[in-house]
């Protein structure tokens, strides 16, 4: 068994949440470069709980036929995409299929320095109360829609906060990079097709760009096809 899957499967009791900096999904996200997505990792895609088009076992099937090593569903505002997609993997795993190691996802709206923005929360446990206010299917309102408070809440469930495709908002993704720092943010999302292209490629000069700033931040980067299409290689 990878290490680190006892973690991803979310079986620890709350007491047992790594902080941050212990976190297993850490050495993962420091090994992700331009080449890493889409055909080894994918921290960011959708299914039908929120506005994907995939069925979440056909999401996962498609992942282990193309050999993935680490994936996260990240559905807005919804988790229950999860516990199918687990149990689909739980059961290759006794027939002796090779499968990804399945991390926690969600996408969450918020709003950092004026703007609204999305969040990617990672490596979380499922159903703990702080992330509640964030997965009923629709955008919190009020403090709770704060990105400080988003990011806390994250970190309380166990898990990391990445500023999902910073080049995609009305503010420059310096301003909101160097914002989401302050905040106590774990990363942001540095490969990315901004072209949203059929066949996904990161877009070279924004990414590269995006890329440095979070290292020189000391920031985890990571990498996803945002696919809401029935193609894991496409948007």
């Amino acid at each position: 068994m990878p290490a680190g899957v006892v973690f991803v499967k979310q079986r620890l009791r709350r007491s047992q949440l790594v902080t941050p900096d212990q976190h297993p999904l850490r050495a993962v996200l420091e090994t992700i470069g331009p080449e890493s997505c889409p055909g080894s990792l994918n921290f960011h895609c959708h299914t039908v709980c929120s506005d994907g088009s995939l069925e979440p076992v056909a999401l996962i099937e498609q992942a282990t036929a193309r050999k993935l090593s680490h994936i996260a569903v990240t559905d807005h505002h919804s988790i229950a995409a999860y516990e199918p997609m687990l149990d689909w993997l739980d059961r290759a795993r006794t027939r002796g299929v090779n499968t990804p190691t399945l991390w926690s996802g969600m996408e969450i709206s918020c709003i950092l320095q004026g703007c609204l923005v999305h969040v990617l929360a990672l490596g979380f446990t499922p159903g703990h109360p702080a992330l509640m206010p964030y997965s009923s299917g629709d955008a919190a309102v009020g403090a709770p829609l704060r990105a400080g408070e988003v990011r806390k809440a994250i970190h309380n469930a166990g898990g990391l906060a990445i500023l999902a495709h910073p080049g995609r908002y009305r503010l420059s993704f310096s301003v909101l990079i160097d914002e989401a720092a302050e905040l106590g943010f774990d990363g942001g999302e540095a490969w990315y097709d901004y072209d949203m292209q059929q066949h996904w490629a990161c877009t070279p000069l924004i990414c590269e760009s995006i890329d440095q700033q979070l290292k020189n931040l000391g920031l985890l980067r990571t990498c996803g096809t945002d696919t809401h299409g029935l193609d894991l290689k496409g948007r």
